[in-house]
């Protein structure tokens, strides 16, 4: 059963395998502001850690869920920090992106409930919807005249969207769905892991950047593209925080984080708002070449020809990895470059001239 599954998975072109690419230009990762390279920022963590190794008499394990003995004063503390800083009233951690968009869909709604989400979000939240007792409906990518015909047809709806999404770097309209949300007594849920660090006034990210923070009633936020570590968080209500302490089985039944990671979290709030020069050099990048935010796709029907080209790239000291079917549509695979702060932008003039040298070919 298991070689027939791999074998038609070789057939298709979208077997997947571990690689490396070293010494190659970066225009691919999602570290956006180049932490997680920054030799200061790393030195920070460890001082940090070293700092706070004297209180927890060395633990470095988190030793159990939160719930149990999992739990510690920095946990609240770096909680209570962030979600003041993102102008909400509560936050929650968890261990990973995956697990938050997991644990928010998967546990919180009931029969009576309708989540409506943009086709185009992350597998996580397709995911978490599949483990959802509530009704469920999708719209068209930023098609509001679609959701609004979902909303208008359903009751106690939650839409669920990204701000900025991850395949195709387009912004949500987020203004105008909260604006549908208000009008039908919807509640939005933001997963806004590639715009937070990025976008908004000190990286705080779209909702903040449209002052939406009374508009939603979830925001999720990944630690580990430009903020350059590890984890996530949901950000809502106080009432919302509780019911993921009581219903989230990804966050009850879950070691918590270990307490370096949460140095590492700390630190990162305290270097990226202030890293507006690191911001305007990606703004700079993407207005120069056009591309709708620091992730731009380029189209290659089709995972053969998308691997090709990626390797085509490598050769010429490009790191820029393909995004095969079934992870987007087939016939939609494509390559997807991010910009960072560290790119130059002949970097980027690079890329884009090999790309037309590849299709000439």
């Amino acid at each position: 059963m298991f070689i027939d599954a791999i074998k038609k998975l070789i057939k298709a072109g979208s077997l997947r395998s571990l690689k490396q690419r070293e010494k190659l230009i970066d225009l691919s990762s999602n570290d956006y502001l180049g932490l997680s390279q920054d030799l200061s920022f790393q030195q920070a963590i460890i001082a940090r850690w070293e700092q706070w190794s004297k209180i927890v008499s060395k633990r470095v394990g988190s030793t159990g869920s939160r719930l149990l003995t999992g739990n510690h004063v920095f946990f609240e503390e770096i909680e209570e920090e962030i979600s003041r800083f993102h102008g909400f009233p509560a936050a929650t951690l968890f261990n990973c992106g995956y697990m938050a968009n997991l644990a928010l869909l998967s546990s919180l709604f009931t029969e009576k409930d309708t989540l409506i989400a943009d086709l185009e979000v992350h597998a996580s939240l397709h995911d978490g919807m599949k483990l959802s007792k509530a009704r469920k409906f999708y719209f068209r990518h930023n098609d509001l005249d679609h959701l609004e015909r979902r909303m208008k047809n359903n009751s106690r709806c939650f839409v669920v969207v990204e701000s900025i999404y991850s395949m195709s770097g387009q912004r949500a309209p987020l203004t105008e769905i909260a604006k549908l949300c208000e009008r039908y007594a919807a509640n939005l849920i933001v997963d806004e892991a590639h715009a937070i660090g990025v976008i908004g006034p000190q990286g705080k990210g779209l909702i903040a950047q449209d002052n939406l923070q009374e508009c939603v009633f979830a925001c999720i936020s990944a630690f580990g593209k430009a903020l350059g570590v590890h984890g996530a968080v949901v950000l809502g209500q106080k009432l919302l925080k509780k019911m993921l302490l009581n219903f989230a089985r990804p966050l009850i039944y879950t070691t918590a984080l270990p307490l370096p990671l949460l140095a590492a979290i700390a630190c990162s709030y305290e270097r990226f708002p202030s890293m507006e020069s690191e911001r305007s050099r990606i703004f700079n990048l993407c207005t120069k070449f056009q591309f709708p935010s620091h992730i731009h796709p380029i189209l290659i029907s089709g995972n053969s020809q998308a691997k090709l080209l990626s390797h085509f790239l490598a050769h010429q000291g490009l790191d820029v990895r393909p995004i095969l079917s079934p992870t987007v549509p087939k016939g939609e695979e494509r390559l997807r470059i991010t910009m960072h702060s560290f790119n130059e932008s002949h970097h980027v003039q690079c890329c884009l001239e090999n790309i037309n040298k590849w299709n000439e070919l």
